[in-house]
């Protein structure tokens, strides 16, 4: 199979037959053989109705429906396990996303050799104070912090070559990051493209200001794990010795000015009315928790099931 489209959703009803039928007309047109797969994230309206009306219609769609709304990453990850196509594209069900692009991005996968091609709405129809600008600051941080120069992580409209989306795992906010996630998992040709962005049709939007707070704590999450997940004791360990042993250093120096004072005549104050005493004390403290930290770190990662993971590129006579 060429292509396999996924479609998280979650209460867009009124987009699906016109969506399905647009995609329709680009594969036919192109003749490539496809399935569209609807992923169901729990609506509340009548989005599973119209979906199985247009499985039962034509055998290309099929559909996954969640008990109760998860999210659109959990929604991806079991639309990624059951994709048969060589070309995994993923797109949004609002009708923002035009189906037009989809032979451009086969192209770059199948042609060009890029594991992962990303779309840039460099022209968005989006309000600017509330989504265009919050969207760039966002992006600016994980351009930096990734590594990974796209303008766009956020963009639903993405093509990838079947091996990244069975090699990665897509689990909680993490859709934005799945550029991230498929360059720690050694597939580091990843590409851009300019794609037309849609004025939204149906309804509104489903995710909120909050989603770009979500986004930085995520962001931050992936990176320690991809940095120190492996070997939390690298950061734990390190910034814990330091703090040891900058608090030790610091109650020597205070005990040594006391001691110094006493050996002088002189009647010195006791060392606990010194607030050096007490931060260099914290230092110790917060010095060996983090030591243990890392150290409790280390065993829960050689304990793990998934610590000889290891993403293998090809094999031969095996």
């Amino acid at each position: 199979m060429d292509i396999s489209v996924i479609i998280p959703l979650y209460n867009e009803e009124e987009s699906l037959p016109e969506l399905f039928a647009w995609i329709k007309r680009v594969m036919d047109a192109n003749k490539y053989t496809y399935e569209v797969i609807f992923v169901d994230d729990g609506s509340n309206d009548a989005s599973w109705h119209v979906i199985s009306e247009i499985t039962a219609k034509h055998k290309e769609a099929k559909g996954i429906r969640f008990r109760r709304n998860y999210g659109k990453s959990p929604a991806l990850y079991c639309g990624f396990k059951k994709a048969l196509g060589d070309v995994v594209i993923t797109m949004d069900a609002d009708l923002q996303d035009s189906p037009e692009e989809i032979p451009g991005l086969y192209n770059m996968i199948k042609n060009e050799g890029y594991d992962l091609v990303s779309g840039w709405k460099k022209k968005r129809y989006d309000p600017k104070l509330t989504k265009n600008l919050p969207s760039k600051l966002f992006n600016a941080t994980a351009r930096k912090v990734s590594g990974i120069y796209l303008h766009d992580f956020n963009c639903g409209l993405k093509a990838y070559r079947s091996e990244v989306v069975k090699s990665i795992e897509v689990y909680g906010e993490m859709h934005r990051y799945i550029p991230y996630l498929a360059k720690n998992a050694g597939f580091s040709r990843i590409g851009e493209k300019e794609v037309n962005h849609q004025m939204r049709k149906f309804g509104k939007s489903k995710f909120g200001f909050s989603r770009f707070v979500n986004g930085y704590l995520d962001l931050i999450t992936l990176w320690f794990l991809s940095k120190f997940g492996v070997k939390p004791m690298h950061f734990f360990g390190v910034w814990g010795s330091i703090m040891f042993l900058f608090g030790l250093i610091s109650v020597i120096i205070v005990g040594a000015m006391k001691l110094n004072a006493i050996i002088q005549g002189f009647r010195a104050p006791l060392v606990t009315s010194s607030p050096y005493f007490y931060l260099a004390i914290l230092a110790m403290i917060l010095g060996t928790q983090f030591f243990m930290t890392g150290f409790l770190g280390e065993l829960i990662s050689r304990s793990s099931q998934e610590r000889n993971n290891y993403q293998i590129a090809e094999n031969l006579n095996l």
